[in-house]
């Protein structure tokens, strides 16, 4: 009823294009305008001021990968330009997916995969580059590009993920071996470490034997007449003979051990221990 009486109203975020007798006359703003068709005026199509478009691409990468690319473009109209996007284009749809799937295709085949997923900003902007300067000669101004999605073949994507898996097994089978490495370190250094206050004990218990055993000597060698260092150390040799035997059985976690056992094999050790004990001194 509006346009019969040359009354017509323009949607928002659109412009209209208005002709006079066929030619082009101007574009409408959103609102409602006067066009008094018995004039020659004419509303011939309307033009969205922001549009956003995703286009899918299938390509190869350089090591031999198909990949889909998705971007997504958002571009608008130029006002000013408005009569070269609506007379120059008639599928702007159409021709903006074509410059992107040139851009795409002269893009990705000359990276790799692992390239591809992380220089996608970079392909986003060689979309837009291009695009925006194909598309100012239509009256179209490309706002924005992003690749919003690069997917691989299905059998890519299982192959990636098996490798992730395996990557991921390996640095936790590191990380549990270097565990277990220091654990290992921790416990051997506690041995040492006990082992160095085992000795430590038992050089002092030997210290204080000693200083005992040289009063003992002096006291012996006053009381008993006639007997010499030699009885003397004899008899403390034995004593310790048989003190380290008791231990031996004494313990639950000793190994066996086979040593010369009767009266003359205790005459040969204290022998050998005095001995040993000479000629280190010697030397």
């Amino acid at each position: 009823m509006g346009q019969s009486f040359g009354c017509f109203q323009v949607a928002h975020s659109t412009i209209a294009i208005k002709e006079i007798w066929g030619r082009y006359g101007d574009f409408l703003e959103p609102g409602c305008h006067c066009v008094p068709w018995f004039l020659g005026y004419e509303i011939k199509g309307r033009l969205f001021l922001g549009v956003k478009l995703n286009v899918r691409c299938q390509t190869k990468t350089k090591d031999n990968v198909f990949v889909t690319v998705v971007a997504s473009i958002i571009y608008r109209v130029m006002k000013e330009n408005a009569a070269d996007a609506f007379y120059k284009l008639s599928n702007t749809t159409t021709q903006i997916q074509a410059y992107v799937i040139d851009v795409v295709h002269a893009s990705v085949p000359i990276m790799e995969l692992d390239a591809v997923l992380e220089q996608r900003n970079t392909i986003a902007k060689s979309v837009k580059d291009e695009l925006g300067k194909a598309m100012s000669t239509y009256g179209y101004k490309i706002v924005d590009t992003c690749i919003v999605d690069i997917e691989p073949d299905a059998e890519v994507k299982t192959a990636i993920k098996e490798i992730n898996a395996a990557s991921r097994l390996r640095e936790a089978t590191n990380e549990k071996a270097e565990a277990e490495k220091i654990q290992q370190i921790k416990k051997a250094e506690g041995e040492v470490e006990s082992k160095y206050l085992a000795g430590l004990r038992i050089a002092r218990q030997c210290l204080a034997i000693v200083d005992e055993l040289k009063d003992s000597m002096l006291n012996f060698s006053e009381n008993v007449l006639g007997t010499t260092t030699k009885d003397i150390m004899d008899t403390v040799l034995v004593m310790q003979y048989f003190n380290t035997m008791k231990e031996i059985g004494a313990s639950s976690k000793s190994s066996a051990v086979f040593i010369p056992h009767g009266p003359g094999a205790i005459k040969d050790v204290a022998a050998q221990i005095r001995d040993g004990l000479l000629q280190g001194n010697v030397i």
